[in-house]
C-alpha cells in the first residue's frame, strides 16, 4: 500500500470534517422532527429548527465551496478575509439551535477543528473553552429534574481535549503542506527564470554566430564587390573596356558566390563552400583571392601547402578553418598590401593547424580592438571561434615585416590547446 502523501492526508481529513459536521446537524434535525425531545417538538419549534438549520447548512457549505475553489485556483478571490466574519456566524446559528435541542450540541465538534484551522491558537483555544461551556450548560438546561450527570461534563471536556490534540496535529500538517508549496513555486519559478536565461543566452550566442557567419562571408564578398566596381570604374576612365568586362565578370562570380551563401543561411545556416573537402575549398579560396586581388590591381599571389595527413574533419573544425583562411585573406587583400601570402594547412595525430603568412605591411598587434569592438580586422571574431572549438590563435606581426596568424584545433578525443601557448609554425619564413 502507498503512503500517503501529506496534501492526501489533509484532504481527507477535511472532508472527514465536513462529512462529520453534515452527519451531526442532520441527526440533530431528525431528532427534532420525530419528537426524541418534547420541549422541541411543537410545529412552531420545529419550523425554526428547520430555518436554522437550513441556514447554518448553506452558510457552511457556501464557504467550504468558495476555499476549494479558490484553492484549485478557479477563483482570483481569496476567502481568508471573511474566514472569521464566517466562523462567527455558524456559531451563532449553531447556538440558536443548542437552545431548542441538546441534539446540537454535538455539532460543536467539527466547530472545534475550524477554531483551531482559522484562529491563532490562543483564541482556539479560549473558543474551545467558551463553546465546551455552551455545551455543558446546553445539556444542564435540557436534563429533566436529576438528569443532569458528571457525564454530560465529562463528555465534552475529552471531545474538546480531543479535538485540541488532533487540530494541533493537523496544524503541524498544514503547516507543513504549506512549506512544500511555497518550495514547490520557488522551484518552479527558479526554473522558469533559469529557462529564460538559458532561451536568452542561446538567442545571445545563436546572433553572435550569424554574424561571425556574415562577417567572414557576405560582408568580405560585399566588400569585395565595392572594390571591384570601384576598379571598374578607374578601368573605365582609363576607357580600357577589356579590363573592364573582366572585372565585371569577378564582381557577377562574386555576386553569384555571396548569392548562394545567403540561401544557404536562409536554408540551414550552413555554407556551400563547407560542401566540398577542406583542402579543395581552402584552394579555390585561395584561386578567387589571387583573381579579385589583381583585379583591383595587387599583383597578389596566394598558394596552399598541405603538410602531413589532415584527417577527416568534422563540420565545426572545418568551418572555423575556412572562416578563418576567409577572414585572413580578407585582411591581406583590404589592408596589408602583399605581393605574396601563403596557406599552410597541417595534420596530426592529434591536432590540425592553418598558418597564414603574408609579406605586407604589417602592423602592431597589441593595437588591435578590444574585446566587442572590431575595426575591421575581425581577428577578435576568429579568435571566439577557435576558442569554442578549445583551439589556440597567435598573431605574430610587426610594420613592415608582414604578418603571420596561426591556429590549431585539437581533434575530438585530444585534449585541448594551451590558449597561453602559441601554434608552432607561422612566420614570414615560411614565404
Amino acid at each position: 500500500m502507498e503512503e500517503a502523501s501529506t496534501p492526501a492526508l489533509l484532504r481527507a481529513l477535511a472532508v472527514s470534517l465536513h462529512v462529520g459536521f453534515a452527519a451531526l446537524l442532520a441527526l440533530g434535525v431528525v431528532r427534532v422532527v420525530i419528537g426524541v425531545h418534547s420541549s422541541a417538538s411543537t410545529p412552531v419549534s420545529v419550523a425554526t429548527v428547520l430555518g436554522l438549520s437550513g441556514a447554518l447548512a448553506g452558510v457552511y457549505l457556501a464557504g467550504t465551496v468558495w476555499e476549494y475553489r479558490f484553492s484549485r485556483h478557479r477563483t482570483g478571490q481569496d476567502p481568508r478575509g471573511l474566514a472569521v466574519p464566517w466562523l462567527v456566524v455558524i456559531t451563532v446559528l449553531w447556538g440558536a439551535l443548542t437552545v431548542f435541542s441538546p441534539d446540537f450540541s454535538w455539532v460543536a465538534f467539527p466547530l472545534f477543528f475550524l477554531y483551531l484551522v482559522l484562529l491563532p491558537r490562543v483564541a482556539a483555544w479560549v473558543c474551545i473553552a467558551a463553546l465546551t461551556a455552551v455545551v455543558i450548560v446546553a445539556q444542564y438546561l435540557h436534563a429533566g429534574p436529576g438528569g443532569f450527570t458528571a457525564a454530560m461534563v465529562a463528555g465534552p471536556v475529552v471531545g474538546a481535549v480531543f479535538a485540541v490534540v488532533v487540530g494541533h496535529g493537523y496544524r503541524a500538517l498544514y503547516r507543513d503542506a504549506q512549506r512544500h508549496r511555497r518550495t514547490v513555486r520557488q522551484l518552479e519559478a527558479a526554473r522558469a527564470e533559469l529557462a529564460h536565461q538559458e532561451h536568452q543566452a542561446g538567442r545571445a550566442v545563436e546572433r553572435e554566430r550569424l554574424s561571425r557567419e556574415i562577417h567572414d562571408t557576405l560582408a568580405q564578398g560585399l566588400s569585395s564587390i565595392v572594390l571591384m566596381s570601384r576598379a571598374v570604374q578607374q578601368a573605365l576612365d582609363h576607357r580600357d573596356v577589356s579590363l573592364a568586362a573582366e572585372r565585371t565578370a569577378i564582381i557577377e562570380a562574386t555576386a553569384a558566390e555571396n548569392l548562394g551563401e545567403a540561401r544557404r543561411f536562409v536554408r540551414d545556416l550552413s555554407s556551400p563552400a563547407l560542401d566540398a573537402d577542406l583542402p579543395t575549398a581552402l584552394q579555390q579560396l585561395c584561386t578567387h583571392t589571387e583573381q579579385r586581388a589583381r583585379a583591383t590591381g595587387q599583383p597578389l599571389t596566394c598558394r596552399l601547402r598541405c603538410e602531413g595527413r589532415v584527417p577527416p574533419l568534422p563540420a565545426q573544425h572545418r568551418a572555423v578553418l575556412l572562416r578563418a583562411a576567409q577572414s585572413s585573406l580578407a585582411n591581406v587583400t583590404a589592408h596589408a598590401r602583399a605581393r605574396t601570402t601563403v596557406l599552410t594547412l597541417a595534420g596530426w595525430d592529434e591536432a590540425v593547424s592553418l598558418d597564414v603568412v603574408d609579406d605586407g605591411q604589417g602592423f602592431t598587434p597589441e593595437a588591435l580592438p578590444g574585446p566587442g569592438e572590431d575595426r575591421g580586422f575581425g581577428l577578435g571574431k576568429l579568435r571566439a571561434r577557435v576558442e569554442e572549438l578549445h583551439g589556440a590563435l597567435s598573431i605574430e606581426s610587426e610594420p613592415g615585416q608582414g604578418t603571420a596568424i596561426g591556429i590549431r584545433l585539437p581533434l575530438p578525443g585530444a585534449p585541448p590547446a594551451d590558449a597561453t601557448t602559441s601554434p608552432p609554425g607561422p612566420s614570414s619564413g615560411d614565404l
